[in-house]
């Protein structure tokens, strides 16, 4: 049943104003279309002051709270963003966890001390806490705001990140652990949540697959067009640490009549890698959002050669459904995030396997199969999404109303 009529604050680690896409931001929007949100955005501490001081939305925040400007701003019907008029300290490097502890809870109540404000201004009552994975400055809001429900929603496996995991594997425990409910994007997110807190769900991932469909791309880049098919394809990030460099080498050798095409910005791991040297293997470089489903749509298979490791396995491959949208043939990494797909990709476990399963994907290609991938895409919808988490919502309160 849906949610309507309720007030919503929202806490996390993305910015209203960050410059790329936001899972939150997408569903504030779409918890706006039937409730009031308030949208909390990080408040300044002293390093992100220091390093972002040529930034200018840092310098805008940093206006708000100096020249007392307003920081309360109607962004979209039903949305209020929230710019916190403090400064709290940078505390992770603390080594000592009471240190940590005291420092953090003092930063917390400043964090809170300006959304009990804003809660007044707007008249929020009885409202709901949605914190998209701010373990450390959203920690006490539950003590000190007192919601009607407090929910943590985890969307990566943050703590496998060295800067989280010194403080994180305590505080992220600890954290879903005293939250009313806890809602993750994966499935391995959701079975960890549910080691500290057996009200745990999986309400899958939203996108905005309208970039991505066949019938509005006609046309092949230039670039594109002058490589030898079949391509094998992948576009996003190439990140040494998410995605398997020597996979990618073993196809490229063991299948030289096959192109490897991967667009995207590279890192310093792919720039120094043995791919540029190899003859089937061609880097397209960064392109346009708007661009992508166009190469998408050259590619004969695509694939996401994704690394197995503490930072990756949790993640929700969004590329994936950007692939199937486009009614294509994909082969990617088993995982257990993964299995959602099980029934509309190749899954391969090792090396060997990407070639078997490439294989079969050029092989085994109809439209019948294209028009099936596609319409399973499409069922990733923020709306979809959002109403799971409505889902969660409902089964918490009403197993609090039997109490």
């Amino acid at each position: 049943m849906k949610i309507t009529g309720r007030d919503i604050v929202i806490t996390g680690l993305q910015a209203w104003d960050n410059d790329i896409g936001s899972n939150c931001i997408n569903i504030a929007k779409e918890f706006a279309k039937d409730n009031r949100v308030l949208y909390v955005n990080f408040p300044l501490d002293q390093r992100t002051i220091l390093n972002g001081k040529n930034d200018e939305k840092i310098q805008k925040r940093l206006s708000i709270i100096n020249d007392n400007k307003e920081d309360l701003e109607q962004v979209d019907k039903n949305i209020w963003t929230l710019y916190p008029k403090t400064i709290i300290q940078s505390i992770n490097w603390i080594p000592v966890e009471p240190v940590f502890n005291f420092f953090n809870k003092r930063n917390n109540a400043k964090l809170a001390f300006q959304i009990s404000k804003a809660l007044k201004r707007l008249n929020f009552r009885n409202f709901f806490i949605f914190n998209d994975s701010d373990m450390f400055r959203s920690f006490y809001l539950k003590d000190l705001l007192k919601p009607e429900l407090y929910i943590y929603y985890s969307r990566d496996n943050l703590i496998a990140v060295d800067y989280w995991k010194k403080h994180g594997i305590r505080i992220e425990a600890e954290l879903i652990r005293k939250s009313d409910l806890c809602t993750a994007n994966s499935t391995y997110l959701a079975d960890y949540c549910r080691k500290f807190n057996p009200n745990s769900f999986y309400v899958g991932q939203g996108c905005d697959l309208s970039l991505f469909n066949p019938e509005l791309v006609k046309n092949i880049p230039d670039d594109l067009k002058k490589i030898n098919n079949p391509i094998i394809g992948y576009v996003g990030a190439l990140v040494g640490l998410r995605l398997d460099i020597k996979l990618l080498e073993f196809i490229a050798e063991n299948r030289p009549a096959w192109s490897i095409v991967l667009v995207g910005p590279e890192d310093d791991n792919f720039k120094n890698s043995r791919l540029h040297s190899l003859p089937n293997v061609c880097f397209l470089g960064a392109k346009k959002m708007d661009e992508l489903p166009e190469y998408v749509n050259g590619f004969d298979v695509c694939i996401n050669p994704q690394l197995v490791n503490e930072v990756t396995i949790g993640n929700y491959p969004r590329k994936i459904d950007e692939y199937l949208a486009m009614g294509k043939p994909t082969v990617a990494t088993a995982t257990t995030a993964m299995e959602v797909f099980k029934d509309y990709c190749y899954l391969a476990k090792t090396k060997e396997d990407y070639i078997t399963e490439i294989e079969n994907a050029l092989n085994n290609n109809s439209e019948a199969e294209a028009a099936r991938r596609r319409e399973f895409a499409m069922t990733h919808t923020w709306e979809n999404n959002v109403k799971e988490i409505y889902k969660a919502i409902n089964i918490t309160l009403e197993e609090r109303g039997k109490d």
